[in-house]
């Protein structure tokens, strides 16, 4: 029996650092991220997704106007978000880009909606933190009717309602694919069911066998609320190099100095070059040779059931060069091994 998934590729924006050892400007590694996006294309990847931030350490702070600039340069990658936090944006207008995306890019847009890991976007744009669970809420059944009703009566706390609202560019007849990112609460599992959207699990750290629960919990959801089952994704980190050794000394610099700089905010204790090496060994870290990686996503694939799995190719400073070269053997060895052992 062959089982069918989809690989794709995730980015932050990391910004990376130039030949001299100097951070990039943003709008060069904007740019980067956009040829990234093309060679993956090239490459056969399935998807990429663009993920939303307001710090310095990330480039993108708009990721569907990057994600409209690589539809005018690709053909067949689906084009997504890693993810768009919704809590801190305007559902309505979060729709009409993703529809006009999806409009340009002749169906390809595949929204992952989340509440994202950090918070800056709360006061940026003047939200209540306190209310963090309750604005998701909202706006994603607010979203979620708006993917499927041409027409919306919809009432809440945080906006205006709508009677008989019509939302323009509407889809097409054949709707748009949209995700909702969950990192690991049951509660989120099952709102993902209840609104019929499709699963995608954040898997950062750990074993990934210890998420089998939470496929477990959204197939009972399903049959008991009645929903359709519907594809499930998992996301980890990883990067890929011609060998073990090579891709472990490209990474782990730049693994620590981005793990360094949030878990300093965040009160943790400094990542550790053990730590490291323990969770690209056993953990969800998807780091070495495509022999390497491909035979670990196997194994998290069928160890889940899942139907897709998207790598974040780049965390911290990782130059451009060395992401490009990530992608090529992703797509032109990593794919194809993983399929085959698949099958």
């Amino acid at each position: 029996m062959t089982t069918t998934v989809e690989l794709g590729l995730d980015t932050f924006g990391d910004v990376t650092k130039g030949p001299d050892g100097r951070d990039l400007p943003m709008d060069q590694v904007l740019r980067d991220v956009v040829d990234q996006a093309v060679l993956a294309d090239e490459t056969g990847i399935h998807f990429i997704g663009l993920g939303e931030h307001h710090r310095s350490d990330f480039a993108i702070s708009a990721p569907e106007i990057v994600l409209a600039t690589i539809a005018g340069r690709t053909s067949r990658i689906k084009l997504g978000t890693a993810v768009t936090v919704l809590s801190t944006d305007d559902a309505v207008r979060a729709f009409q880009r993703f529809s006009t995306l999806n409009a340009l890019s002749n169906g390809r847009a595949e929204p992952i909606l989340g509440r994202g890991s950090f918070t800056e976007s709360y006061a940026l744009f003047g939200h209540d933190l306190q209310e963090y669970d309750l604005l998701f809420e909202e706006k994603l059944d607010l979203f979620a009717k708006l993917l499927r009703n041409p027409e919306v009566t919809w009432k809440g706390q945080h906006r205006p309602a709508l009677t008989a609202q019509r939302v323009y560019p509407p889809l097409g007849a054949e709707g748009m694919t949209a995700w909702v990112g969950v990192g690991g609460s049951p509660e989120s599992v099952v709102r993902v069911v209840r609104q019929d959207l499709q699963l995608m699990l954040a898997i950062i750290g750990g074993d990934p066998r210890r998420f089998v629960p939470y496929v477990d919990l959204y197939k009972r959801a399903c049959a008991q609320i009645g929903t359709p089952l519907r594809p499930v994704g998992i996301h980890s980190p990883g990067f890929v190099a011609e060998t073990d050794e090579q891709a472990r000394e490209i990474l782990w610099p730049a693994y620590q100095a981005s793990f360094g700089r949030i878990g300093a905010e965040r009160g943790w204790a400094p990542t550790t070059k053990e730590h490291f090496l323990q969770e690209v060994e056993h953990g969800s870290l998807y780091v070495g040779s495509p022999e390497t990686v491909a035979t670990k996503i196997a194994a998290a694939v069928r160890a889940l059931g899942v139907q897709r799995f998207d790598m974040k190719y780049a965390t911290g400073p990782v130059p451009h060069a060395d992401l490009m070269r990530c992608i090529e053997l992703y797509g032109r060895r990593v794919i194809p091994m993983v399929n085959e052992l698949l099958a």
